[in-house]
């Protein structure tokens, strides 16, 4: 496609559903290995969160695209044997799972951490200036004595109140984990991290790998974003990795004389937005997925409400009397559009997924979408091996999906 080309909004949304892997089919029988590693290689990471209500984040936007999996396979990948190992955590849009074949490209930001800077994690920094020796005692200790959970430490210090309220010990690993020194060698429990050193968890080969310029790196992580995105405007570029602002329109800049970037005018869009010149261009999508919350498609409100007309915000982060759709709300794509949401909770003492609410979004028909969508439903269901779906009393798309049962 030429320089300054321009694409209606609706080829805009099929570049951006394929680029994020809805033009393909699900696999014919289970998804293997192979199938979720090409699937966070197209995304570039998994964004984790703690909420399980439904389920962890990071397993949702895999089931979505590929339908009922052995989450087991993503624990393995992730958290397995060092030869097994194929992701990392890190802080990349948020923490996230990354292919490990990444890590290189975010050492600037580790270095960057630990020569306190200032790049973001103001907190972790404060830490390090008022503390450096006692986070160089918690690295010893985890270099002698292996993995280990902050609450492990022997001298962890006090919370400092309740969630966030971290004591010594957890600000400590954290700013390590930040600057690249330790990272999650497993999960445990109720979802807590385990630590260690980051030489003696991700694979050798990795580790091995020569370090590029931070400028190199970051040409290759917007590279990454606009694969995963298809179109996007400098912004959504930047925020996919969290760039910043400088770097960011730098390297654009070279990205697009060197033809790896196309810039584009796309309708109804307020600014200038690159396209991925490998992206493709589906005359017609015809998705089917119930959508996490934390799904790189719509993570970025603005972007949604532009490519879908759908505005959205997560409920658990909103109090209880401003939600307008529930707490956990998936959003339904069909086809090519945000046709449904629907707020879901997976009752695991009852085996139950219950529904708490389901919203039709306007200009579309119950009957229409109730078929697809319980479909999913059960589908989700038996991926989360729960035995049925308790739909709500009220609205036309529960009372249409009541009516199949």
């Amino acid at each position: 496609m030429p320089r300054g080309a321009r694409l209606s909004n609706a080829q805009a949304r099929r570049i951006a559903l394929a680029a994020q892997g809805f033009a393909a089919a699900r696999p014919p029988g289970p998804a293997n290995a192979g199938h979720l590693k090409r699937t966070v290689d197209r995304l570039g990471l998994l964004q984790i969160d703690s909420v399980n209500v439904l389920a962890r984040a990071h397993y949702l936007p895999l089931f979505s695209r590929l339908g009922a999996y052995d989450s087991g396979l993503l624990d393995r990948l992730a958290w397995g044997p060092r030869g097994q190992r194929a992701l990392f955590e890190f802080w990349a849009h948020e923490a996230s799972l990354l292919p490990v074949a990444s890590q290189p490209l975010l050492r600037w930001r580790m270095q960057r951490a630990r020569d306190n800077d200032g790049d973001g994690k103001g907190k972790l920094h404060q830490f390090r200036r008022q503390k450096a020796r006692y986070i160089d005692e918690v690295l010893r200790e985890i270099a002698d004595r292996g993995p280990l959970a902050a609450s492990e430490l022997s001298r962890p210090g006090e919370r400092r109140g309740a969630w966030w309220g971290w004591n010594d010990g957890k600000l400590a690993v954290e700013w390590l984990f930040f600057a690249g020194l330790v990272t999650t060698a497993t999960r445990r429990g109720s979802f807590e991290r385990v630590y260690d050193l980051t030489e003696r968890v991700l694979p050798a080969t990795v580790s091995a790998r020569p370090t590029p310029s931070p400028e190199d790196a970051q040409r290759d992580l917007l590279r990454q974003s606009a694969r995963a995105l298809g179109v996007a405007t400098e912004r959504e570029l930047r925020d996919y990795f969290r760039l910043g602002v400088a770097d960011t329109r730098a390297r654009l800049a070279e990205l697009v004389e060197a033809g790896d970037l196309v810039p584009v005018e796309v309708e109804g869009w307020s600014h200038a937005a690159y396209l991925d010149p490998a992206a493709r261009q589906p005359r017609r999508v015809e998705a089917r997925a119930l959508l996490a919350p934390f799904d790189p498609l719509i993570w970025e409100r603005n972007r949604a409400h532009r490519l879908f007309d759908f505005f959205y915000r997560i409920g658990i982060y909103t109090p209880a009397a401003q939600r307008t759709h529930g707490y956990y709300v998936l959003p339904f794509l069909l086809g090519e559009s945000l046709v449904a949401r629907v707020d879901l909770k997976a009752d695991r003492a009852n085996r139950r997924l219950l529904v708490h609410a389901a919203h039709l979004e306007p200009g579309h028909a119950a009957g229409a979408v109730a078929a697809p969508l319980h479909d999913e439903l059960r589908l989700m269901a038996t991926w989360l091996g729960l035995d049925d779906i308790v739909l709500p009393p009220r609205g036309p798309l529960a009372k249409a999906m009541a009516r199949m049962r």
